[in-house]
């Protein structure tokens, strides 16, 4: 009992001096299990998040849009492999994630379990959600952990573009046709308050926050970070011209943030138990692909054991060819 302390004590101090955890440290097993909780969460909705707009890839209205909307929904696919990456270093593997992701025990983001109805989503996404996960992404560059940390300066960097392409598409449509902007202005109805609840529940309801702020796996509070994005994204929505879906929104001079009207838990709480409008949607798409895509893994894994073998019988070779070469120079030496 009194080693663990001692270990979990000197654990605590290269945290509190911001050291950076490797995979090959010591690190208590809830601090793992928190890890892998938190990255394949991350990897999950990266993926999900492939669906809603990847069905706008060919409905996209020019071939610019086209090629900017692929571009960004293969990011998506990338930043999923380096984190199911990730959390493989914490000793979960690949196979565990998906099984607990299409057995409903692992989460995603809220956010993807609502449609993308109209072109004008898919600007909504870019720029409401992909800021939001920027103002949440960037303080994971300096996750105590050091694989996350490290794979999230590619991620932030490429999300940075993903924002900047849906508030270009949010630009165009504001200041076009009026029914273009009124269809901006439906996308932005619909996508406010899911965006704002992105960042999960409030601080005195959140069961992982205080933990994980005091490991340094996060560096600000659900309500620190939420109230950044907000700030933000009111003063984008007056450029665009756009009204933010929140009677009850007020600028207050003493604190110098805006503040909002009630936000809806219970239908917060309703998606993420699965309820949302296409929370089943979004797993059985998944599962089929999965599925669909056996045979791909199968072959990889086939390839890589043939590789593997090629390369043990050439090392074999090479070892044979060693020892015959040394024989040979044994008996030379002997002959004179």
């Amino acid at each position: 009992m009194a080693e663990a302390q001692d270990l979990e004590a000197r654990f605590q101090a290269r945290i509190d001096n911001e050291e950076r955890i490797e995979p090959k440290d010591w690190m208590p097993d809830a601090y793992r299990k928190t890890l892998i909780r938190q990255i394949s969460q991350h990897a999950h909705s990266e993926v999900i998040g492939m669906q809603p707009e990847g069905t706008w890839i060919t409905r996209a209205p020019s071939l610019k849009r086209k090629t900017i909307l692929l571009s960004k929904v293969q990011d998506e696919g990338g930043h999923g492999l380096y984190l199911y990456s990730a959390a493989e270093t914490l000793g979960a593997s690949r196979e565990e994630m998906i099984a607990a992701l299409h057995g409903e025990r692992a989460k995603y983001s809220s956010i993807f379990n609502y449609p993308a109805l109209t072109w004008a989503d898919i600007g909504a996404i870019g720029w409401l959600v992909d800021s939001a996960a920027i103002i949440n992404q960037i303080p994971l560059q300096r996750c105590s952990y050091g694989p996350y940390a490290r794979a999230m300066v590619r991620i932030c960097k490429e999300e940075s573009f993903h924002q900047r392409q849906g508030y270009d598409i949010m630009v165009s449509l504001a200041t076009g046709t009026p029914e273009q902007k009124a269809m901006a202005q439906d996308a932005l109805n619909r996508w406010w308050w899911p965006s704002v609840q992105m960042f999960g529940p409030p601080d005195d309801a959140s069961t992982h926050s205080a933990r994980s702020m005091a490991w340094k796996i996060k560096r600000y509070s659900n309500d620190e970070l939420r109230q950044k994005f907000i700030d933000q994204a009111v003063e984008q929505a007056k450029i665009l011209g756009l009204e933010v879906p929140d009677p009850d929104l007020e600028w207050d001079e003493a604190s110098g943030h805006y503040r909002t009207g009630a936000i809806d838990w219970d239908e917060f709480n309703r998606v993420v138990a699965g309820d949302g409008p296409c929370n089943r949607e979004r797993l059985e798409t998944h599962r089929r692909v999965h599925e669909d895509g056996a045979w791909v893994r199968e072959a990889v894994a086939a390839y890589a054991e043939k590789q593997a073998a090629r390369q043990a019988q050439q090392v074999a070779r090479e070892a044979n060819a060693g020892e015959a070469e040394q024989s040979r120079r044994v008996s030379r030496g002997r002959e004179l």
